[in-house]
């Protein structure tokens, strides 16, 4: 019974609701205007928010960073680890940040209403004494201070902006955002600089109503994701994205970006996994599958853009809700020159997991 409710919820919102309402692919060709305001949104309908900032191309033996916060429950099966929720699970907020180097992982949850500091309007947000993101203007400043390594950057927030969904209910974007920092461990300091991300997501969900934690029957039955994020050459930047529920495709796009000129979006894609690798598990024990090759093709108006063959070659980083995240190598072709390099990979995957009913 839960997977026919499940499927049919899955019909209803991607194929029915989601459609008229979400107007993404417009708002990513125009610049951003400051609404949505990239605020915490504390004790409203808001039940779910996320900042975060992404650097897809670090040195060797870095190759990312990331830094990917969630505040409040999702409600989704590929996001919620209902083992971390806070007392009120309105309260709970998690903190990964990894590199693919070494023991560069940190995952933590939070009971935001004892051991964070928000300010309302978004300026200044705090983790315990784990991270730091104080915001003024168009100027973010990172400041992650971890076991195995620490970072301190800051990034130059562009109005490039890009929407993964804008709708009534739930908006998701990303900003271009040049960076410059450092990230420091026990071999010493090391000076980044590249073409970042500054990324925001709010959305009213169930739990924004309740304090018990929704049933798994109830959740929304996204049950693949993965977003990915290269940047071709010091200028130019692409986001890559596929995210489905119940085999309805919800988002399969790819974002292109050139700093001060270009910001367009491509529906037209294809995402191939063409081999799997050992499936990971993670500290409770659930086995998920991850791909050790896959394709990305996409065309405009009938004309290849995009055809690139990755190869996932970096330890995998639990903690992007019930994923991973890592890095991948890759090579092909990008507006007809050839292209390689290191990207970075957001990776989860419940859809081999037997269902509930």
């Amino acid at each position: 019974m839960s997977q026919f409710i499940s499927t049919a919820l899955s019909r209803l919102v991607v194929d029915g609701a989601l459609p008229r309402i979400d107007s993404r692919l417009a708002a990513s060709t125009e610049p951003y205007t400051g609404e949505p305001a990239m605020i915490p949104h504390a004790d409203s309908r808001w039940s779910m928010i996320h900042f975060g900032s992404f650097l897809p191309l670090l040195p060797e033996p870095f190759r990312y960073l990331n830094t990917m916060t969630l505040i409040g429950i999702t409600d989704t099966e590929i996001f919620d680890n209902d083992q971390l929720t806070a007392p009120d699970p309105r309260n709970t907020s998690t903190v990964l940040a990894s590199t693919a180097h070494d023991d560069h992982h940190f995952y933590t949850a939070y009971d935001a209403s004892s051991d964070c500091d928000f300010a309302a309007d978004g300026s200044h947000l705090r983790w315990s004494n784990a991270l730091t993101i104080d915001v003024d203007g168009d100027s973010a400043h990172v400041v992650g201070t971890y076991p195995t390594f620490s970072v301190d950057y800051r990034l130059s927030i562009t109005d490039q902006v890009s929407y993964f969904v804008k709708s009534p209910v739930y908006d998701h974007l990303s900003l271009l955002a040049p960076y410059r920092g450092t990230i420091t461990d026990g071999n010493g300091t090391t000076e980044i600089s590249g073409l970042g991300t500054f990324e925001y997501a709010r959305a009213s969900t169930p739990q924004g109503l309740l304090r018990p934690t929704v049933n798994a029957v109830w959740k929304l039955p996204a049950d693949f994701f993965t977003y990915q994020i290269i940047e071709i050459d010091e200028r130019t930047q692409i986001l890559l994205t596929d995210v489905s529920a119940r085999g309805r495709t919800a988002c399969r796009l790819v974002h292109v970006r050139v700093l001060g000129e270009e910001t367009s979006v491509l529906d037209d894609v294809r995402f191939e996994v063409l081999e799997y690798g050992e499936p990971q598990q993670d500290p409770w024990g659930r086995s998920m599958r991850v791909p050790s090759r896959f394709r990305w093709t996409a065309n405009d108006s009938g004309r290849e853009v995009l055809n690139l063959e990755c190869r996932p070659d970096s330890p995998w980083r639990f903690g992007h809700g019930r994923g991973y995240v890592g890095a991948y190598s890759y090579d092909g072709s990008f507006r007809s020159r050839d292209v390689s390099g290191s990207g970075y990979i957001e990776w989860v995957d419940t859809q081999a997991e037997p269902r509930q009913g």
